[in-house]
């Protein structure tokens, strides 16, 4: 029995570096000695402090768009729908597309892995259908006002960030399906690509919604200390999400040797 205990015995933490390693490995050719973090640790995730920041950017994100909703008073204009659609794809949509698949915090966090892949997409789905309404009411309103278009920074962020959810909605599509598709790449390698990219994604609409708050249109409609709330709130969930996925995914430490 005692021979058994010496063989099967672990140093603590060996067998979690193992699985990283193994991963990496697996990942395509990737050298051994670069180690890969278990999903969902790291940062103090796993902790009372990660739980809160998780529940915190879900509040966020569900106040800044219930906020903007109401600031942007829908129906009274063809502009006011813009607003209202964008915030709905990406302060919303997109980003418990991203927190659905935390460990913690998450309301969706007994759900089968195969089930939060289907509500992502779902997700997902929302984020293109209510981002291209939002385009549309825009083109309206620009034509009908005889205005010309892409002539700020937002406007072009704006139309950079449709592109990038667009092309990483088909990526999604060749990981979901890859056989399919006679992709060669093995699937935990794509897997990184679409969380890469999916973050670059996020994080630009972080930028254009940001810049949305230099507009004339909120300029005139928030100011003094709301303005600078507003400014800053979008950033808490972009922090959370690019927490969660270089955890997940992302090479956590180089060991020289």
């Amino acid at each position: 029995m005692q021979l058994t205990r010496r063989v099967f015995q672990f140093p603590r933490g060996s067998l979690r570096r193992s699985i990283g390693q193994v991963a990496g490995q697996e990942l395509s050719g990737m050298p051994s000695d670069v180690e890969y973090s278990p999903v969902g640790e790291g940062l103090g995730c796993g902790t009372s402090g990660c739980m809160a920041a998780v529940i915190a950017a879900h509040v966020t994100g569900l106040g800044l768009t219930l906020s903007i909703c109401l600031l942007s008073r829908p129906g009274t204009s063809l502009f006011s729908w813009h607003p209202v659609c964008m915030s709905v794809a990406y302060c919303l949509c997109m980003t418990e597309g991203v927190l659905l698949f935390s460990a913690e915090g998450s309301p969706f966090c007994f759900v089968s892995r195969k089930g939060k892949v289907r509500l992502h997409w779902f997700c997902q789905a929302l984020v293109l259908i209510a981002a291209a309404t939002g385009l549309g009411f825009m083109v309206a309103s620009k034509n009908v006002s005889e205005l010309p278009h892409l002539l700020t920074w937002h406007s072009v962020l704006g139309v950079c960030t449709l592109a990038a959810t667009a092309l990483q909605a088909a990526c999604g599509v060749g990981l979901l399906f890859p056989k399919l598709l006679r992709l060669s790449s093995p699937p935990l390698r794509l897997k990184l690509y679409h969380a890469t990219c999916g973050l670059v994604v996020y994080l630009l609409a972080t930028v254009t919604v940001v810049s949305a708050m230099f507009s004339d249109w909120f300029q005139a409609t928030v100011k003094g200390l709301a303005w600078w709330a507003f400014l800053l709130l979008p950033l808490f969930p972009a922090l959370v999400v690019m927490n969660q996925i270089t955890n997940a995914y992302l090479p956590r430490k180089k060991i020289t040797s």
